[in-house]
């Protein structure tokens, strides 16, 4: 059976009306229904001929119809509100070979084991659980091809910030050091429902073609987790758990410095350091 027109679907109003879809503030959701912004984000994620790709907590589905509109060979979407799921299902009746809805906490579930690569994540993340997701991707980098998010601005802003800059922490230190991260494009408040407080942005993450072992990803979130937890003090104070000033002479880092100044390739020697000779 031929697929539909994406364009000759109900309106998300409609189906927001039709299934009680308010969105609740506990799940963090705030739904985007401007069919061309929605399309402009889908399209951030480059060529998806032969991707198959993961989308988390789609709401009423507008996304995922821009997803569907694309050459993506499947699209999985992920969600734990049962009253978005029926839409989702309802959304699924007309494409079946390409649309498969899992009921599940995102936070729970291995989403690599879901598909077969090469994978995607494209998704406007829930505000409240945008980040904690973020860090468990990341650790499992090898596993996406690229990873196309929405965030509240701030939160792209500390993913993509620079050494010495007011966002710089442990987040950008985590991303830079395993993907590119790209900021792509701010979204107002207007132009979601409810308009939330804040403004939002979609960044890209791509990440290298070589990954950290997972024991050296360990070393590094406890570093920077130590680093950043103290960022007033001196990096000598901050990583006195570590091994302190011997770790830092070691890595010729100057033990008056503080973790804001530090780059991610210095945080990657002392990393290694951490890990042992093997690092």
């Amino acid at each position: 059976m031929a697929e539909p027109d994406i364009t000759t679907l109900p309106p998300l109003a409609e189906v927001i009306r039709a299934h009680g879809l308010d969105a609740r503030k506990s799940l963090g959701q705030h739904f985007l229904l401007d069919a061309n912004l929605i399309s402009r984000i889908a399209r951030q994620a480059g060529e998806l001929a032969g991707r198959q790709v993961i989308e988390v907590g789609p709401g009423p589905g507008g996304l995922t119809r821009a997803l569907l509109a694309s050459n993506a060979a499947s699209v999985t979407a992920i969600e734990i509100d049962r009253r978005a799921v029926a839409v989702i299902a309802e959304l699924a009746t007309h494409f079946p070979e390409r649309l498969r809805i899992v009921e599940a906490d995102a936070l729970a579930v291995d989403l690599s084991e879901l598909v077969a690569a090469p994978r995607q994540i494209i998704a406007n993340l829930p505000y409240n659980i945008g980040s904690p997701l973020l860090v468990g991707w990341l650790r499992q980098a090898t596993q996406w091809e690229r990873l196309t998010l929405m965030f509240q601005e701030e939160v792209a802003d500390r993913i993509c910030a620079t050494p010495d800059s007011e966002h710089y922490g442990r987040l950008a230190v985590l991303a830079q050091w395993v993907a590119v991260c790209e900021f792509r494009l701010r979204i107002p408040p207007q132009a979601f429902s409810p308009p939330p407080k804040v403004w939002s942005a979609v960044v890209v993450i791509t990440p290298h073609a070589e990954q950290p072992p997972e024991r050296l990803f360990r070393q590094m979130e406890k570093l920077t987790a130590a680093a950043f937890g103290q960022r007033r003090k001196m990096l000598r104070g901050s990583l006195k758990s570590l091994g302190g000033e011997a770790l830092l002479t070691r890595a010729g880092i100057e033990g008056s410095r503080r973790a804001e100044t530090l780059s991610v390739a210095e945080f990657d020697r002392l990393a290694r350091l951490l890990d042992g000779p093997e690092g």
